[in-house]
Order: structure tokens, then sequence, then C-alpha cells
């Protein structure tokens, strides 16, 4: 199937939760279209971090071209304005090389600044934000949640008391501006210039989903996952608080390395992380608009991305 011209490709966006099937569904589609992916993921960024994350092996990255994978140091960070500017550079280049961009993981912030637009939010201050973190270290997260439940009522309503990234992010956001993360969000967005026709795939049952996540932790366990994150804690330039060993799993494995858990303990702390944040990746999808909706285990998936995609 050969397009007409780079405008009339369209650009398709894979979402759901965490082993939901979206990595085997987007194989399946390469398969199918001349394609490129592009990850979705706020994980799949580090190098280093390849179990814990399902990073696509090395197979299948020679078999359909991954963009936004490998490309930053566990030592860095990766902003959401980052994502959207790679990811619009990106679509761009796949589209002028007569290909079909795929958008393909579970970062729904990403995915949301992507398609309704980002804030003009003011820059990162560290001196700020190490201010946060010692106060935080002092106080505990909770209370830095309550004073910003004072100053900014409807992000502490959103932004979960256990969530230490968002949370010091909005308190630096204020503290640094003298203004509201509320107040830069109400702000004009710039949107993206690309129509994306949109695909959520997870298992109508919750407890099906839940039984795929603890099966998939145990499988990355047998695979290493504890020497891969072992390897990271010996560098001696990583810590806890990095967005890096934040990511689920690797947290919880890290304080097992630390002595803060045992290995059940991580096991099982690694297992409920995982499904919590599956249950905010589904919160985010059930408020989205314009969204085709797909069964995990219906056979008829392929069919229906290709039917709703104009090629």
């Amino acid at each position: 199937m050969t397009p007409e011209g780079k405008d009339t490709l369209p650009v398709i966006a894979l979402m759901g939760p965490t082993a939901s099937g979206k990595t085997g569904l987007a194989l399946s589609l390469a398969q199918h279209i001349d394609c490129e992916i592009i990850s979705v993921d706020s994980a799949l960024v580090y190098r280093g971090l390849n179990i814990g994350t399902a990073k696509p092996t090395s197979e299948e990255m020679s078999a359909v071209r991954h963009w936004l994978v490998d490309i930053i140091d566990p030592a860095e960070s990766y902003s959401v304005a980052q994502f959207c500017t790679d990811a619009i550079r990106l679509i761009a280049d796949i589209q002028a090389r007569n290909k079909v961009p795929v958008l393909v993981g579970g970062t729904m912030m990403y995915f949301n600044a992507l398609i309704n637009g980002i804030s003009p939010l003011p820059k990162s201050d560290e001196v700020v934000r190490e201010q946060i973190s010692r106060e935080a270290g002092e106080k505990g997260w909770t209370a830095l949640h309550q004073e910003l439940g004072r100053i900014d009522p409807i992000s502490a309503a959103r932004i979960h008391p256990n969530d230490p990234q968002r949370l010091l992010r909005a308190l630096e956001v204020y503290r640094s501006s003298g203004k509201t993360l509320t107040h830069w969000q109400s702000q004009q967005n710039t949107v993206c210039p690309f129509e994306i026709t949109q695909f959520a795939i997870a298992p109508e049952d919750r407890a099906v989903l839940h039984k795929r996540i603890a099966t998939r932790f145990d499988l990355m366990l047998e695979a290493g996952f504890i020497d891969e994150v072992k390897k990271l804690y010996r560098r001696g330039d990583l810590h806890e608080d990095l967005p890096s060993i934040r990511s689920v799993g690797y947290r919880q494995a890290w304080q097992y390395l630390d002595d803060q858990l045992s290995y059940a303990q991580m096991r099982e702390k690694g297992i409920i992380a995982t499904r919590q944040l599956a249950k905010r990746q589904l919160t985010w999808l059930r408020g989205w608009q314009s969204l085709c909706w797909l069964e995990t285990f219906a056979k008829d998936n392929l069919t229906k991305v290709l039917a709703k995609v104009t090629l």
C-alpha cells in the first residue's frame, strides 16, 4: 500500500495501561502498514532500564524502527515538554519519509500534553527543588501535600500525596513564580499540529489485568530484574529520588537492595505499585475524548485499527 503523499498519512496513537497488550498489537500493525513506532513511555527513555520496563527486545526493534527508547542516562531527567518537542519532530520526519507514525505507550501525561497542548510552565529551579526536597525529608510529603491544598486546591485534588514528582513540581512552580500550577495550566496551549487517530487497549475485567501484572512482574524477576537494578545501584551516582529510579518496580527493587524491604515485601509492593499505575492510567483514559476502545483478548483488534485508519 503506497501513500499518495505525506499530507494524507495518518498518525496513530495506541494507549493503554501496563500489561494490556499495546506492544504486541503495535508489532502486528507494523506487519500490515509501513510504520515506525514512537515510544510514549517515561521509563523507556532510560538506558539500562530494560527488564523492569518490558522494553522491546532487539529483535522487535529491528523488525520495526523505534524512537525515544534508550535516549538518556538514568542520572538525567526528561520532561513532558521535551517529549512533545521530540514527538512532533519525529512525526513530521516519519511522515516525510512516507511512513506512518505510531505512538505507543502508557505515559498519559505525555499523550495529554501532545494531543491537548502543553502549558507555558516556568523553567525548573534547582535551588527551589532542593529546598522542597529537604522539607519533604523533614516534614514528609503528606505535610507538603496539605500545603499545596491551601495554595492550589485544584492541583492538590489531582495529585496524590504519594506522588512526590508531581507534588514537588506543583510546589516548585508556585514558589518560583508566585502563581499556581492551575493558573499556568489555564493559559493558552500550543496544540499538536497533527490529527491523531486514537486507540486504547485493556482487558474488560480488572481482575484479569491484575493477574497479568503479577505474572509479568514474576517473569521479570525470573529474567534477572534484580541484577539489572543492582548494576544501577552500584554505579554510585544514582539515588532513589531520581525519576528513573522512581519508576514502578525500580523503586521497590532499589529499596530491597538498600535493605529497606525484604524480597517478599519488594515483590508485593512492586506488584501493588504496578496495579496502582494501571488504575491511574485507566482513570486518565476514561475521560479521554475521541477514543476507540479495544479489548485485550479480542481477535479483531488489528482489523478494527486498520478499518479506522485511512492510508
